[in-house]
C-alpha cells in the first residue's frame, strides 16, 4: 500500500486545497471520497476507511473542503464544494485513467458529490457511494435534499445505519425506492457516525458493501 501526499488546483481565491492519494499494489478501481461537515480528510474514521478500502483492492482519493483546510467553522457554500468534487474527480483521472472511477463522501460530502453529479453529468463516474446519506437535520425529518437524487444519472450506494438521525429510517427506505438506480443497506444499530456498539464490526461492513457493489458494476 503506498500513500502520498498531493494538493488539488481550485478556481481562486480557493487556489489549492491538500490531498491523500492512498492505492494497493494492484487496485481494481480508484475512488473519490470527500469529507463531512465536522470533521477533515485525516479524522480516524476517514484515515480507518480509506486503509480498509485500499485493503480491499480500492485506490482513494480523499482531500479537505477549503472551510477545513482553512479552519473555518461554516461549511463552504455548494458552488465551491463542487469545485472541490470536479477538481478531485480530474485528479483522480489522471492518477489512474484505466480503472473505473467511483465518487464517494461521507455525510456532508456525499451529498455535495450527488449534487455536483446532478448537475454535471459525466460519462467517466461509474458511480457515487454514500457514507450515510444525511437526508435532514436532527429533529426535522423530511427529503427536500433528496430532490436531486433523480438527476444523477450513474448507479447510486446507500450505506446508512437504523439509529442515523440525519437520516430516518423509513424516509431513507422511500427515497431509495423511489430511485431506479439506488442500493440501500441496512447497518443495524449504527448512528450517524457508523458507531454501533463494540460487538458490531461497521467498518468491515461498509468495506464488504462497497466491495461487492463496485465489484457488480
Amino acid at each position: 500500500m503506498k500513500t502520498t501526499r498531493l494538493s488539488l488546483s481550485l478556481p481562486a481565491p480557493q487556489e489549492k486545497v491538500s490531498a491523500i492519494y492512498m492505492t494497493p499494489e494492484k487496485p481494481v478501481c480508484i475512488m473519490t471520497l470527500a469529507h463531512g461537515a465536522g470533521a477533515n480528510m485525516e479524522h480516524a474514521f476517514m484515515e480507518l476507511l480509506a486503509t480498509a478500502l485500499a485493503a480491499a483492492g480500492i485506490a482513494t482519493l480523499r482531500f479537505n473542503f477549503p472551510f477545513m483546510e482553512h479552519g473555518k467553522g461554516r461549511p463552504d457554500t455548494p458552488a465551491v464544494a463542487h469545485q472541490v468534487i470536479a477538481a478531485a474527480i480530474d485528479k483522480a483521472l489522471k492518477l489512474q485513467p484505466s480503472l473505473p472511477l467511483f465518487v464517494a463522501g461521507k455525510s456532508f460530502g456525499g451529498r455535495m458529490s450527488s449534487q455536483y453529479l446532478s448537475l454535471n453529468p459525466r460519462k467517466d463516474v461509474a458511480g457515487l457511494v454514500f457514507y450515510g446519506f444525511p437526508l435532514h437535520p436532527a429533529g426535522k425529518p423530511g427529503t427536500d435534499r433528496a430532490a436531486h437524487l433523480a438527476e444523477v444519472k450513474v448507479p447510486m450506494l446507500f450505506l446508512q445505519g437504523t439509529k442515523d438521525t440525519l437520516a430516518q429510517w423509513n424516509l431513507i427506505e422511500q427515497v431509495c425506492a423511489s430511485l431506479k438506480k439506488a442500493t440501500l443497506v441496512r447497518i443495524e444499530g449504527a448512528d450517524h457516525s457508523f458507531k454501533a456498539g463494540k460487538k458490531v464490526d461497521v467498518m468491515s461492513i461498509l468495506v464488504n458493501a462497497t466491495q461487492e457493489w463496485i465489484g457488480s458494476r
